[in-house]
């Protein structure tokens, strides 16, 4: 049963691959197009809401959403959420409508066409990299008063450890979010590390459930209170991880 098990997961991953280079290459002149020019940027959030779709349904999982919260139009947040899969960026895009930059790994620009779309639409760092990382806080502030959100994963990657439910986080959005005033909104993927896992042998279709959270206020917070911050909003992703409500 189990080489079964694995020889349909090796199967899910190649045919994930597939849909993902299939589904890009049809949307590619759209969103080349659309990276023009930064001021277009809302318009590429659009398509990539489609293309993130398109990949969910086509490796045959379906987003299930319940929703604390309604995002204002054209307001700025900072979204965060848990890590465990690659689909989790297929899932942030479908799952919200206010555009927002990632700020994501350097090294996922490497891949071919994905890799030119991925570089030329994200906030890329070097997470090794102290200069990395600073270029990489400067943009996102370019980007926050251009009028759009930011999203991180701000366990600084998917953890080593596939049995962690949820890993420290880091400073960086909080900081970013004090900053600029603006609010944190914690997004919770129950199900990503199931369906897409680091894991190769590991995978298959289903549902895939998102719980957005309550916005978290960092009006008249300064610098002092992002460690408060840090701890309340892994706090709020982590019991809904514990204890599901959807």
């Amino acid at each position: 049963m189990k080489i079964l098990q694995y020889i349909f997961a090796v199967f899910y991953r190649v045919w994930f691959y597939l849909i993902v280079a299939l589904v890009t290459i049809v949307l590619f002149p759209f969103l080349f197009i659309s990276l023009l020019k930064h001021s277009w940027y809302p318009f590429f959030f659009k398509v990539a809401r489609v293309w993130s779709g398109a990949i969910i349904f086509g490796i045959g999982c379906y987003p299930v959403i319940k929703r604390e919260v309604k995002y204002i139009k054209n307001e700025s947040y900072l979204f965060v959420a848990n890590h465990t899969s690659m689909t989790d960026i297929m899932l942030m895009f479908y799952s919200t409508k206010n555009p927002f930059v990632f700020v994501g790994k350097k090294e996922l620009a490497k891949f071919p066409i994905f890799g030119y779309i991925y570089k030329r639409s994200c906030i890329l760092v070097d997470r090794s990299n102290t200069k990395s990382r600073v270029e990489a806080f400067r943009n996102a502030e370019k980007r926050i008063n251009e009028g759009l959100g930011v999203c991180i994963f701000p366990e600084g990657g998917v953890p080593k450890d596939l049995d962690l439910i949820l890993d420290e986080f880091k400073d960086g959005a909080f900081r970013l979010a004090i900053e600029h005033q603006i609010p944190i909104a914690p997004m919770i993927f129950h199900d990503n590390k199931k369906r897409f896992p680091y894991s190769f042998f590991k995978g298959g279709p289903g549902r895939m459930r998102v719980k957005v959270k309550k916005l978290i206020p960092t009006t008249g917070m300064t610098l002092e209170d992002r460690r408060e911050l840090k701890r309340e909003t892994r706090e709020v992703i982590l019991n809904e991880l514990q204890n599901p409500s959807i």
